[in-house]
């Protein structure tokens, strides 16, 4: 009896250790490479993403430049590809005054943001696989922006912005 007794006890231990046995993140979508899937990223990347976005809102430039690495990826909807820091918030400044010039509003509520990142290329160089991605919407006075950020270490190395229509819910 005492050895069924320790038999059901040992039996109940490994068990109970094996459900704990960590498993990969589950996929929810596919990517450009080949052996590619997609996952949900980290909250310290959407946490980079609200740094970036209150400093754009409070023109905070000195805080964007440091978080925006030189020889980036950055695409605005109207077609404007820049590559540094300074570019990007000389275009945002550019923007900022042709609004007031135009007595338009300036200015958005963001909608969401989360992050996700591809992984599992067989080419584990593909550019896309650095860091993580942060996927936000944004309501404007003028229209819906959907944009793509690209965080390393910190900082933004990709970005692609795209702008719809406002729709009145």
């Amino acid at each position: 009896m005492k050895q069924i007794f320790y038999l059901v006890i040992l039996v109940f231990a490994t068990t109970a250790c094996t459900s704990s046995i960590p498993t990969a993140p589950a996929t929810n979508g596919f990517g450009p490479y080949e052996g590619q899937s997609v996952y949900l990223g980290n909250q310290e990347y959407v946490d980079t993403f609200k740094k970036l976005d209150a400093a754009w809102a409070a023109r905070d430039y000195e805080t964007m430049k440091s978080m925006i690495m030189d020889g980036g990826t950055f695409n605005f909807e109207d077609g404007t590809f820049v590559t540094t820091g300074e570019a990007f918030v000389a275009k945002i400044e550019e923007d900022y005054q042709n609004s007031i010039a135009n007595n338009e509003d300036w200015g958005w509520k963001t909608d969401y943001a989360f992050a996700a990142y591809p992984d599992g290329a067989k080419d584990t160089e593909v550019a896309n696989q650095k860091g993580q991605w942060v996927n936000a919407q944004f309501t404007s006075p003028d229209a819906t922006y959907i944009e793509w950020y690209q965080f390393l270490d910190g900082k933004l190395i990709t970005w692609y912005q795209a702008k719809g229509a406002y729709v009145f819910e």
